[in-house]
């Protein structure tokens, strides 16, 4: 009985990781894409794991590559309110693991966009950050946006950034590694720190 449990999990692993199957699955994400993003364009992949709210909400451009546990939300009801959120992903954008993108409001992806691993941007909050709001536990809170998050051409975004509600990333921008960002910055800027700074502007 052990040697057909070793046997059978050794198959399937086979199975599992052999590039048919995985060139199948990517097939199938990206059917499904097809049929249930407002746009998602030719070229683009999406990940073996990933999360989509309300894809229908949701553009995405040409070229599109991303590495597992893409999250992507876009919120237009949340305890009884409701919000119209967009999601707008350009050409030639890249993704490494765990992006979690959450919307209630727009947020806007350039082309042209490198991220590395674990990021966060999100256009809004649980509440608005007042006294009032201590009459409810967080998660009870209604969702508040400050604005629109806008993410310009050939930014690069390091490990581990939070970009926050009402913040816009001039074009050629780099964000250094584990940054909080919760202001705008303009184009050509090298940013970094918690709340992320410009450290040094770049010449063309």
């Amino acid at each position: 009985m052990n040697f057909l449990k070793k046997y059978i999990v050794k198959f399937l692993s086979k199975v599992l990781n052999s590039s048919t199957y995985k060139a199948q699955q990517q097939a199938r994400n990206n059917a499904w894409a097809r049929n249930n993003f407002k746009k998602f364009d030719a070229n683009s992949n999406l990940p073996d794991v990933f999360y989509i709210k309300n894809p229908e909400y949701i553009s995405i451009g040409k070229n599109l590559m991303s590495l597992y546990n893409l999250r992507l939300e876009a919120w237009d009801n949340f305890r009884g309110e409701k919000y119209t959120p967009e999601i707008v992903i350009g050409d030639n954008v890249i993704f490494n693991s765990d992006v979690h993108i959450g919307a209630i409001d727009k947020i806007v992806i350039g082309n042209n966009v490198l991220m590395a691993s674990r990021i966060y941007i999100s256009d809004h909050t649980h509440g608005n950050i007042t006294g009032d709001d201590l009459k409810n536990v967080p998660a009870m809170r209604p969702l508040h946006s400050k604005g629109p998050v806008i993410i310009e051409d050939n930014v690069w975004i390091g490990e581990g950034v939070c970009i926050l509600p009402g913040v816009t990333i001039g074009e050629n921008s780099i964000i250094g590694a584990n940054s909080v960002v919760n202001k705008s910055f303009p184009k050509n800027s090298v940013i970094a720190g918690i709340p992320a700074k410009i450290i040094k502007t770049l010449e063309n």
